[in-house]
């Protein structure tokens, strides 16, 4: 089975983190607590990510529908990213991650905006791994601010213009999604990216998260056949005709 999730190991990974405030509240703690634990299961994540040779992992940190928590919550989730740029973005620039923060930024402070620009810039060169945290962002968002930069510009919408114009064109569509927590839908992320993503669901809090747990998903998606609308015949046939190319070169 190594050698299998070795061959089939997907170039992006994308993650819903979710149970953090369930994870708190079974501990009878607040749920900023859980929060606080889910940096820290990130970075054991991106650990892993970097480790394994994943080249691209995407993160939902704070959705366009989260301002709708408790207002303490999220002064706590806002304090929080914030705490974590200064801490992070030293250890990330060392380990060589680059960050990307998808998502509307006109709702933040200009403080906490400005950190993300900064920690942005500061990782900008490098290349084991790219990191994007998306913050206040929403698939849906995502589509309508891509169609209507193209609007303003007065270029035709189609699928390789919109994809071109969306938060997230710097890098390839997620191979595969993964969502934490036992909840099975994906609650407006990456809509427009997942049309071929491979979902799996954990019933892991994100917490809790580890590289064991990585380690499972990796290996659901290595078992599973990937057909982009073709049948089982043709993508074996396209299989053969990669491989004979190979050695033929």
């Amino acid at each position: 089975m190594q050698n299998t999730v070795a061959q089939n190991l997907p170039h992006h990974v994308a993650i819903v983190m979710d149970g953090n405030g369930r994870w708190a509240q079974k501990r009878w703690l607040p749920r900023v607590a859980g929060h606080k634990q889910g940096v820290d299961a990130l970075r054991r994540i991106v650990e892993a990510s970097v480790q394994r040779g994943i080249r691209v992992l995407t993160v939902f940190a704070f959705s366009s529908e989260n301002w709708s928590r408790p207002v303490d919550e999220v002064a706590s989730l806002m304090d929080l990213l914030a705490v974590a740029l200064s801490r992070e973005v030293p250890r990330l620039a060392d380990s060589g991650v680059r960050l990307h923060f998808p998502g509307d930024r006109s709702r933040l402070s200009p403080r906490l905006a400005q950190g993300l620009a900064s920690a942005e810039a500061a990782t900008q060169g490098n290349e084991r791994l790219v990191l994007n945290v998306c913050f206040n962002y929403g698939g849906r968002w995502d589509m309508a601010q891509a169609a209507q930069r193209l609007a303003e510009r007065g270029e035709a919408i189609t699928e390789e213009s919109l994809s071109a114009a969306m938060a997230m064109a710097h890098v390839p569509d997620p191979d595969l999604i993964i969502r934490t927590g036992g909840e099975q839908r994906i609650s407006n992320f990456l809509l427009w990216q997942a049309a071929y993503a491979e979902l799996v669901f954990s019933d892991c809090l994100w917490p809790e998260f580890d590289a064991a747990q990585l380690d499972l998903a990796l290996a659901e998606y290595a078992r599973r056949e990937r057909r982009f609308g073709q049948t089982s015949a043709q993508r074996a046939d396209a299989a053969v005709t990669a491989d004979a190319g190979t050695r033929d070169a």
